[in-house]
């Protein structure tokens, strides 16, 4: 019983940020979702500070389309938020088990997250991380969920810059670059979303070189639908890289309505807009410019290697920034059109790590599906070992060995009965029925978010 009022019933489910819980209010009487805050051994006050700004801003916005938070409360020095129940699955789940949705159906459940939006920018609120996996669907009623990065406009951490924060196949291109997020990069992350809707994938390919996935967002063209798709104007209006360009929310939502009621897009097809100017800065040196150097050019050739350098470090910043904020999955999938091979062989593009084998998916799938059944089973005669698949970082996050043995000692078998593996983002969704030392037994999902060191695969996180 948390807070002597709310009863903890089942696991439903996981994140980065904490365990979450089906209980029952025993004061009210109905069902409410209870998140346990700092899940990890050793969380700090980062993921303290983030449960009370998501706790204060969906509170404040108080709309159908949005998930309430009922409360947030201490028990035993452990922070719980309780939100709202949404018996249904996310839209990446949606999408995941049934496939692209048709036009009407993506465009009504769209419109009811741009109103709530559009509420959350009259407010002064950007809710920053805008994606399918945090859109909760019921049905035919969908909710936006996670306010945990949202910020007001009177937060003072809205002026740091070098801060990525979102899921990057989502992110705006400003937003990729370091900058502030806006009502007009929440856009973007609903046109993005709204191309994973009807095209069943997400709109950039993210796989584990976080670095190119934001290159390409920041340079290179956004992604197209078909020009006779009923959403290919109303994509080229909110995936522009012109922010003065998108639609406002409020234009995007009664569009969305318009489609969702059957009558033709007012979207007119939109040119793509121009890449940054600072691409040029990022193009490799030609193979022939190492012969017949004279000294001024090769000052000049060292003067331009520096700011590339210092370019390039800029942007592995971004996103090792992005990395330590935690921000769980990028949802991204391959991409069947081959942009990724167009993009090997474009100037400034970056080259892909010489240490990724050439491998189809489906090897790529079958390697993780046999890493994570590995690991289960070794973690059951020789958790030492299995500790050791852990990164260093996630070792330590985990509170050591003897952190790591506090849930592995209290289990007497673990029994995968599903796994299913993204290879393009890492992350492994697994179902394990658990039977404890106590004889006590349960059934839970989790996903893990892997990372690929030395051509060798190793946990790097919940997510």
């Amino acid at each position: 019983m948390i807070a002597g009022r709310y009863r903890l019933e089942r696991e439903i489910g996981r994140g980065g940020s904490g365990t979450v819980h089906l209980a029952t209010d025993e004061v009210l009487g109905r069902p409410v979702a209870i998140k346990r805050i700092g899940m990890i051994p050793g969380s700090d006050d980062v993921e303290l500070e983030r449960a009370e700004r998501e706790a204060r801003l969906a509170a404040a916005l108080n709309h159908p389309h949005v998930v309430s938070v009922f409360d947030l409360v201490d028990e035993d020095d452990v922070r719980w938020l309780v939100m709202e129940y949404v018996d249904g699955q996310t839209l990446a789940e949606r999408v995941r088990a049934t496939g692209p949705l048709d036009t009407i159906e993506a465009a009504a459940l769209l419109a009811q997250i741009a109103d709530a939006l559009v509420e959350a920018h009259a407010r002064g609120i950007v809710h920053r991380d805008v994606k399918p996996s945090n859109i909760m669907v019921a049905g035919a009623s969908a909710k936006l969920n996670d306010f945990g990065i949202a910020r007001a406009a009177d937060d003072p951490s809205l002026t740091q810059t070098g801060l990525v924060t979102g899921s990057p196949a989502y992110l705006a291109p400003e937003v990729a670059s370091g900058s502030s997020a806006t009502p007009a990069s929440d856009v973007w992350s609903l046109g993005a979303t709204l191309f994973h809707a009807v095209t069943g994938r997400p709109p950039y390919d993210v796989g584990d070189n976080l670095v190119g996935a934001l290159y390409k967002i920041v340079h290179e063209d956004p992604p197209r639908l078909p020009a006779d798709h009923p959403m290919a104007g109303l994509l080229s209006v909110t995936m522009t890289r012109d922010t003065e360009r998108r639609w406002p929310m409020a234009r995007v939502r009664d569009e969305l309505a318009r489609l969702a009621a059957g009558q033709p897009s007012t979207a007119p097809l939109s040119p793509v807009a121009p890449a940054a100017r600072t691409s040029d800065v990022l193009a490799p040196v030609p193979p022939h410019a190492a012969t017949a150097v004279t000294p001024a050019a090769r000052r000049g050739t060292a003067r331009w290697a520096w700011i590339a350098a210092a370019a390039l470090a800029a942007v592995a910043a971004v996103v090792a920034a992005y990395v330590w904020a935690g921000r769980g999955t990028p949802e991204a999938l391959p991409d069947p059109s081959g942009s990724s091979q167009s993009a090997a062989g474009t100037p400034g593009a970056p080259e892909s790590s010489p240490s990724a084998p050439d491998v189809s998916v489906e090897e790529r799938r079958a390697e993780m599906d046999e890493f994570i059944t590995s690991y289960i089973a070794t973690v059951q005669t020789d958790p030492r070992a299995a500790f050791q698949q852990l990164t260093p970082e996630f070792r330590a996050a985990s509170g050591g060995y003897e952190g790591y043995m506090g849930w592995w000692g209290r289990v007497r078998s673990a029994e995968l009965t599903e796994v299913s593996s993204d290879p393009s983002d890492l992350t492994v969704g697994y179902t394990v029925a658990y039977v404890m030392e106590s004889g006590e037994t349960s059934t839970q999902r989790v996903r893990l978010q892997l990372q690929r060191l030395d051509d060798r695969l190793f946990i790097a996180g919940e997510g």
